[in-house]
């Protein structure tokens, strides 16, 4: 560590003027890390598949003072990925962080599940991050630069859960392997990669857990009596781990998937 940095140590967290590719960014993380980025000085190239949350939360960022463009588009093949990174660098001359922010769940007991629903659920938490892996890291590793990529994963990437995630926990699974195998291979190259893994979190997918109705009630219940902190999360519980993440801070963490949790994997 370098004698500025121990006397400044936020110095440790600056962004500004660096450029960050967020896909899934009208979702819950997405957005918050977007918005977040943006209000150091970050340069966004905001990605989704639904136009009217993505400017929603373009005009969000807006309003904090950073730069943003955005692209109605999902990585569903090599072509969408490789348009997304496209996108920033024709916007931005450059892309230093990636951030993989979409999800996707259709819970089912794999006896009485249709194939094509555990499909969807690998296709968009597998086969996403890593096309866009393949086509962020192609670019950096041409270009001679450095750079981070940061995935969403879930404490179901490590724990099983009996109410018919097969599915969830095989793919984000996949996703803690993805980020081992990528720390591995990209370390020659100055890429980091790495992972956040949350419990329960405030999301579209997640909402019923926080209603007030009986089903709702009953699984908040287990989940809080599980996690030491004695709550669920946030999506702003998950920024300051994803800042660290992508700021300079993070640069000898690579390959390591951080568990914003409340203690849930603890005990």
């Amino acid at each position: 560590m370098s004698d500025d940095a121990l006397r400044n140590p936020l110095s440790l967290f600056d962004v500004s003027g660096k450029t960050a590719i967020v896909v899934g960014a009208s979702g819950a993380f997405g957005r918050t890390v977007s918005i977040g980025l943006g209000a150091l000085g970050v340069n966004l190239l905001l990605a989704s598949g639904s136009e009217d949350e993505l400017a929603a939360v373009a005009a969000e960022v807006a309003d904090g003072g950073g730069a943003v463009r955005t692209l109605v588009r999902r990585p569903e093949t090599v072509e969408d990925a490789e348009t997304i990174v496209a996108a920033a660098l024709g916007a931005f001359g450059a892309a230093d962080m990636l951030v993989v922010a979409s999800g996707y769940n259709s819970p089912g007991f794999i006896h009485e599940q249709d194939y094509a629903d555990w499909q969807r659920v690998q296709d968009a938490n597998v086969r996403g991050p890593w096309l866009m892996a393949k086509a962020f890291g192609t670019y950096l590793i041409g270009a001679g630069r450095p750079g981070k990529v940061l995935f969403m994963s879930s404490v179901r990437g490590r724990l099983g859960n009996n109410a018919g995630y097969t599915g969830y926990c095989t793919s984000k699974g996949a996703v803690d392997a993805l980020t081992r195998v990528l720390a591995t291979e990209w370390g020659r190259y100055g890429i980091t990669v790495n992972a956040i893994a949350p419990t329960v979190f405030r999301s579209a997918l997640t909402s019923w857990m926080f209603a007030d109705d009986e089903r709702g009630a009953a699984h908040r219940q287990r989940s809080v009596g599980r996690t030491p902190l004695g709550r669920l999360g946030e999506p702003e519980d998950l920024l300051g781990a994803a800042l660290y993440l992508l700021s300079p801070a993070s640069d000898f963490c690579t390959g390591q998937v951080l568990y914003v949790d409340g203690g849930y994997t603890a005990g």
